[in-house]
């Protein structure tokens, strides 16, 4: 992998943003971080959160609400997005993962497709680790994998290095004034991952938990329990970076005609499975909470995508007002 040594990182982006919109996650005044748009001659240094923020970047591909087609009364007319060019600046392993996972579940969606083309991912390497976070035991990060960034910002003990991990990156860094660096920093980026590690643990509850899942270990009235305290909010959901339940929905457009939208839904409410007979595989509470967690852990979702359809980001743990996030669950099914 090629690298070139980077004195600061606030001037690689003011090069993306010279023809593309940038995104970074920054302070929204409220104690909060968040994903934002910058102006083209933004200035403010880089100065990336020491947690992730609420949100992925799952809302940049798959929208929470759009427009499919339309019939017109008498034919179908395909609607497709408008897009632009776009930078994601500083994108965790965790949460590239996670694009990774959704560029296989959308490959055929031509409206993520586009989307995604217009992207370019550059990845901030992790030199500690985020609270909550168990990306080391699910294999997400905190090294970014090889395909999934375009561009990878490594910090140095002193300065940066950037790597250039994609053809879409060297394109982008064409004529970006920046000498070769002596190497790829591969110790560095090895020693960042230890250190990860060790700051996260063995995440004993979180693996006890995944073994029971996959031994069939846990029982009907374990998973009644768990159901007992979700709510149905649909946080843990909208804030995994997986997750990709939508529904379809039928609305009268403005010239006359019917459209079909597609809108953000949840395994967790009670109606997502229910047909139209009446009946519903996952009525209780129970039942849908143990679907939700064996698409997260699941063997035959690891099989189909070549990882689990958990990151490790924890944001689940920090939405859930019931106390059933990954920790939550994964200790109490983990329980003989």
């Amino acid at each position: 992998m090629d690298a070139v040594e980077l004195d600061r990182p606030e001037r690689l982006r003011a090069w993306l943003a010279r023809q593309r919109t940038v995104h970074e996650v920054r302070a929204d005044g409220q104690g909060g971080w968040h994903w934002q748009a910058l102006a083209a001659d933004d200035a403010a240094p880089f100065d990336p959160p020491s947690v992730l923020p609420p949100f992925s970047a799952k809302g940049f591909f798959f929208a929470e609400r759009e427009r499919l087609f339309r019939f017109d009364g008498g034919q179908f007319l395909g609607l497709m997005p408008e897009v632009e060019l776009q930078v994601l600046f500083g994108l965790h392993a965790c949460d590239l993962r996670a694009v990774a996972y959704q560029d296989q579940f959308f490959a055929a969606d031509p409206h993520y497709q586009a989307r995604r083309r217009a992207s370019l991912l550059v990845a901030l390497e992790c030199r500690h680790s985020c609270a909550g976070g168990f990306c080391s035991l699910v294999g997400s990060g905190p090294r970014v994998h090889d395909g999934d960034a375009d561009l990878i910002l490594l910090p140095l003990s002193q300065g940066w290095r950037l790597l250039v991990a994609s053809a879409a990156g060297a394109e982008a860094l064409r004529g970006f004034d920046a000498p070769a660096a002596p190497d790829d920093g591969e110790a560095e980026r090895q020693e960042n991952a230890r250190r990860v590690a060790a700051e996260q643990g063995p995440q004993t509850e979180v693996a006890r938990g995944i073994q029971a899942l996959h031994a069939g270990r846990i029982t009907e009235e374990t998973w009644d329990a768990v159901g007992l305290r979700c709510l149905g909010c649909s946080g843990c959901t909208t804030v995994c970076p997986t997750c990709s339940c939508f529904a379809p929905l039928d609305v009268a457009d403005e010239e006359g005609g019917v459209a079909r939208e597609r809108v953000w839904d949840s395994c967790l409410y009670e109606a997502f499975q229910r047909e139209a007979s009446g009946h519903n595989p996952t009525a209780s509470a129970g039942q849908r909470v143990r679907r939700f967690w064996y698409h997260k852990f699941g063997e035959a979702f690891r099989e189909q995508f070549d990882a689990y359809g958990c990151v490790g980001c924890g944001r689940c743990d920090r939405v859930c007002p019931g106390g059933i996030g990954v920790h939550g669950v994964m200790g109490r099914v983990a329980k003989p």
